[in-house]
């Protein structure tokens, strides 16, 4: 696969940003990447009240580019010593969501990693408008950080639909959780199930179809993990609700690591339509990885 770098951390100074951003740095480490620190400041205009003065809002804002950027580079001295990687730092005035996924594509990111909660409206990241909007322009995975402590990875799932692409969340989550036990889960949606029981069809047909299916999976995994299996890779293929599953299996293997597709077999954005890969990210406490 395509190196994973440059690796872009958002951070708004906040204590889950800064878990973000510790995070962001042992993934550069571990692959050898170079990381780079983005701080959005938030113009004037965007927050509710009088129009301030065109003067004064310039004013402000460079002030707060320039305290962003004094803390950017301490911080950023701080990573070099701690981590040995290079560290390059950038300030943006405007919407996070845009200037977030306007530098990672100007940098041809490898990754864009940004924490759960923040000072800022971060929370959006998982249940708001910056997260669909971020995810929308977003042009490579995005991570975003729940997990309370930042140590290497011990423990991932990589969920595969078979749709186009779906196999790169194995790649990725052997990439960034490179000394982790790795399950490969396959979940078949019951909803299929339903709908056909509702349209009457013979019940014993749905039950067959279901193992059929289910052995089908089984035996494509089989087939894509040939060569890979180091010892740390498994599989698992079931039948349920696949968000439900996801954090259910996830609980069961104490995942600290979740790896996901943004797109299912229907090619649309699912986090903006409220479906797996939003469900999941919203309800589970571990990391999770969201990719093409």
């Amino acid at each position: 696969m395509q190196a994973i770098t440059p690796v872009i951390a958002a951070t708004d100074f906040s204590a889950a940003a800064g878990r973000a951003v510790r995070r962001a740095a042992l993934i550069a480490q571990q692959l050898g990447a170079e990381m780079h620190l983005l701080h959005v400041v938030h113009p004037l205009d965007l927050y509710p009240g009088p129009d301030p003065a065109a003067d004064f809002r310039l004013n402000h804002e460079q002030a707060l580019q320039d305290a962003g950027k004094k803390r950017l580079d301490s911080l950023a001295a701080s990573l070099r010593k701690d981590f040995a990687i290079p560290v390059l730092t950038a300030t943006r005035i405007g919407r996070a969501h845009t200037e977030i996924a306007g530098y990672a594509a100007a940098k041809a990111a490898g990754l864009v990693v940004a924490g759960a909660r923040g000072e800022n409206t971060l929370l959006d990241l998982l249940i708001g408008s910056t997260a669909s909007r971020l995810l929308r322009l977003a042009t490579c995975p995005v991570l975003i950080v729940k997990n309370a402590e930042v140590k290497p990875y011990q423990s991932a799932i990589a969920a595969v639909d078979f749709s186009p692409g779906s196999m790169h969340a194995l790649e990725l989550a052997r990439a960034v959780a490179s000394g982790a036990r790795i399950e490969v889960l396959h979940v078949y949606d019951t909803d299929h199930d339903e709908r056909m029981r509702q349209s009457g069809m013979d019940e014993a047909f749905i039950l067959d179809r279901q193992t059929r299916v289910l052995k089908d999976a089984e035996n494509r995994l089989d087939i894509e993990l040939a060569g890979l299996n180091d010892g740390k890779l498994t599989r698992h293929v079931m039948a349920a609700y696949p968000a439900a599953a996801i954090c259910d299996r996830a609980t069961t293997l104490r995942a600290d690591l979740i790896v996901l597709g943004r797109h299912g077999k229907s090619g649309m954005q699912e986090l903006l339509l409220g479906s797996v890969s939003k469900d999941v990210a919203s309800a589970v406490d571990c990391d999770v990885l969201l990719c093409y």
